[in-house]
């Protein structure tokens, strides 16, 4: 492939990926759209030598062929695991592993990349505990929290005040072998038991709000949009059908604070939601580092497809 190229690391199926392959397409940038961890080694060969200034060689999947030294920005979408498609046995295992230290190590350390984001501070910036400390320190207003597998300390802490459950992370879940959401709830002290014990579990007192805000930034560029549910909602994403989005201005002072946190983890991009109080004050829940937005796009005309290919057709970040 000739002219430096954008590399996708996405899974097969990613319609949101797709908009921005279209978009860098339209803009006759090279891109190489694949899937690290079920293209390796089926569909995908590596020839990496570490020269005098990083990585060099090639990386081949199918047909198409990018020089490592010439990638000039990775989108991290939402690749497979390593080892996914292997099986489970102990050579599978040994394999998929290597694969992951191997082309992840070599696509996590490219000379001249620009990435969106860094696979490592994605996978940093996922821990909630981090991301509510960080957001603080950035100057956002945050709920009382509470971490605990202690029954006591939970009935004591939903008993102070309203609050809400959620799940420290969106991991997969099935209910009669399909597939479900765990949506934040509220909760009461008489409906917690002693299987509290069982793992560690996230209350939050719960902000009496009026809408929720997703602030999408990309790079410097902040789009927000004002999501209205029912009333009674605890969370929006339960009521998709039912929602209605109204592009907001960013005030300067969220705009700085939301970039303090992204520069915190070394994020190039973030998706944050929002309580919004009944006295117009913006509450943070969390940041999601590789969060949907194609169908904000959509529901408000906000240019987001635009603003992550300008990130990648721009390559290495100089500061």
């Amino acid at each position: 492939m000739r002219g430096h190229t954008v590399l996708v690391a996405t899974e097969d199926e990613d319609a949101t990926a797709d908009l921005v392959i279209a978009e860098l397409n339209r803009r006759r940038v090279p891109v190489l759209r694949f899937d690290p961890g079920r293209d390796l080694p089926a569909a995908a060969g590596l020839a990496a030598h570490l020269g005098q200034s990083g990585w060099e060689g090639t990386l081949t999947v199918r047909d198409r062929t990018a020089d490592l030294s010439e990638v000039r920005s990775l989108y991290h979408r939402r690749p497979s695991p390593f080892g996914l498609a292997t099986g489970g046995d102990q050579s599978a295992r040994f394999a998929a592993g290597e694969n992951r230290r191997g082309l992840g190590g070599v696509l996590a350390a490219l000379p001249k990349c620009r990435y969106l984001s860094h696979p490592s501070a994605i996978a940093r910036a996922e821990y909630k505990p981090a991301q509510l400390a960080v957001a603080l320190t950035a100057g956002l207003l945050v709920p009382r929290t509470l971490i605990t597998n202690d029954p006591l300390e939970a009935q004591a802490f939903t008993a102070a005040r309203p609050t809400i459950y959620k799940p420290l992370h969106a991991g997969a879940y099935e209910v009669d072998g399909e597939p479900a959401g765990i949506w934040a709830a509220s909760v009461g002290a008489r409906q917690l038991d002693d299987t509290v014990g069982r793992c560690a579990h996230l209350f939050q007192a719960q902000v009496d709000k009026v809408a929720d805000i997703r602030a999408v930034v990309v790079g410097r560029e902040t789009f927000c949009v004002r999501i209205t549910a029912p009333p009674g909602v605890v969370d929006w994403r339960a009521e998709y059908k039912n929602l209605s989005y109204a592009p907001v201005d960013c005030p300067p002072s969220m705009r700085h604070a939301l970039l303090r946190f992204l520069d915190t983890f070394d994020l190039a991009y973030g998706a944050f939601d929002f309580a919004v109080s009944d006295d117009g004050a913006w509450w943070f829940l969390e940041c999601n580092p590789n969060g949907q937005w194609a169908w904000l796009e959509a529901a408000t005309g906000l240019p987001l497809t635009r603003a992550i290919a300008d990130l990648l057709e721009q390559g290495e970040e100089r500061r």
